[in-house]
């Protein structure tokens, strides 16, 4: 007898879904309103925000609405139509290429829609089934999705260790000589959840002892990292080792896109053999001038980089200060580390949002182990001091509650109930 298909489904709703009756729409999929901005309104009521990444504070600054709105006034969204190869290619996506690569240090960059979408694709495009893949264990979604589509071998290094990647190179570099395919490794240049720069230097002088190339996804540096925000292959001096750059417009830009750079014959290939782009609408065009525009601030406006970096600083040491564990983090990314268990974050969570007015990003199993907390906080250039101190003042009052049981009691007759 066959099985529904939906039976699973129905009696299994996954590790999150479990809690979706209890959670959605407060916890996950929570709405907030109001212009984007470091303060905006929550559950009706008006919270300092921390989960935005919109480094820059590029969002709803004038001079970028201005482009937006008239882009959107005199292209529409529609425009251009069709698939870049068929119909969908421009000069201004020509010109937005350009000025990507060269601000990255490339000969030529290619753009995509969206970042998750467009790395599974790359990793699927760049390697065939006799090839080998490397990458770090805490990498992206977007690059384990992109692993799974791999038909060959794949071997996963410890986080950040060295010794670890250099291990599994060493597997690669001979199950490579017996398939005669070569090596790519995945590293990110900034580690989305715990914050920490990869160890991109380390990995580069590997390349002196195997022959692999290197593709890195700079997300969360690109824009906040390096000379001019070039990111993190020029904070650590070695964006030259890094074969294929990787970055999205969803973060420091403010926006949706992405592209990928790199010598020009690997750009051309990416550009002819990316599934994910050959079949999918161009970018619209407000989305690519606005881009430009984006772009160009941060070029020319170094203050706003340099008013993130110093909310951050701020942030981060009056944390420790107060005796917070924020782990390894080297960059503006903040987590905070707790203990405790999923109901207990749940009323812990909804006390830092009713009771103390602010929002912060909340993770828990199973995208970390069991028994942790992490409130994951993103600096802007829009956050101020007075921000900064407020939230350390909630999270000290939080942290008692969570260490004396409240949330404990809190949750136990919630589930209960």
């Amino acid at each position: 007898m066959v099985k529904d298909l939906f039976d699973r489904i129905k009696s299994d709703k996954g590790p999150l879904g479990k809690w979706a009756d209890k959670a959605e729409g407060y916890y996950v999929f929570p709405k907030l309103e109001g212009p984007i901005s470091n303060r905006m309104q929550f559950n009706g009521k008006p919270v300092v925000t921390w989960s935005i990444n919109d480094y820059l504070g590029l969002a709803n600054h004038p001079e970028v609405l201005k482009v937006d709105g008239e882009s959107a006034a005199k292209d529409g969204m529609a425009y251009p139509m069709g698939a870049r190869m068929m119909s969908g290619h421009t000069k201004y996506h020509e010109q937005l290429e350009r000025e990507c690569a060269e601000f990255v240090g490339k000969e030529a960059s290619y753009l995509v829609n969206f970042g998750y979408q467009g790395m599974v694709s790359a990793i699927d495009a760049l390697v065939a089934k006799d090839d080998i893949i490397v990458y770090d264990m805490d990498t992206h979604a977007c690059i384990i999705d992109g692993v799974r589509l791999h038909a060959g071998k794949r071997f996963v290094y410890r986080h950040n260790d060295i010794e670890s990647c250099e291990k599994n190179l060493k597997r690669a570099t001979k199950m490579a000589e017996k398939t005669g395919g070569g090596i790519l490794l995945v590293s990110e240049g900034v580690f989305g959840m715990r914050g920490e720069q990869g160890r991109l230097k380390e990995i580069v002088a590997l390349k002196e002892k195997y022959n692999f190339r290197l593709l890195v996804d700079d997300a969360h540096g690109f824009g906040t990292l390096g000379e001019g925000g070039r990111g993190t292959g020029y904070e650590q001096g070695v964006q030259d080792g890094i074969d294929v750059y990787f970055a999205t417009f969803a973060k420091s830009m403010a926006g949706i896109g992405a592209f990928f750079a790199g010598d020009k014959d690997v750009v051309q290939y990416l550009q002819y053999n990316m599934r994910s782009q050959m079949f999918a609408k161009s970018l619209p065009m407000p989305m690519v001038k606005g881009a430009l525009k984006r772009l160009d601030m941060i070029r020319t406006m170094p203050e706003l980089k340099d008013k993130l970096w110093e909310i951050t600083r701020a942030l981060q040491s009056g944390l420790r200060e107060a005796g917070f564990d924020l782990g390894t983090t080297q960059t503006c990314i903040t987590p905070v580390y707790l203990k405790g268990e999923i109901p207990e974050a749940m009323a812990m969570v909804h006390d830092l949002r009713e009771n103390h007015g602010v929002f912060c990003s909340i993770v828990v199993y199973p995208v970390i182990p069991k028994g942790m907390i992490i409130l994951r906080l993103i600096p802007t250039a829009r956050h101020t001091l007075e921000d900064v101190t407020e939230t350390i003042e909630a999270f000290t009052a939080i942290r008692e509650k969570l260490e004396n049981g409240t949330y404990k009691k809190i949750a136990e007759a919630i589930m209960t109930a």
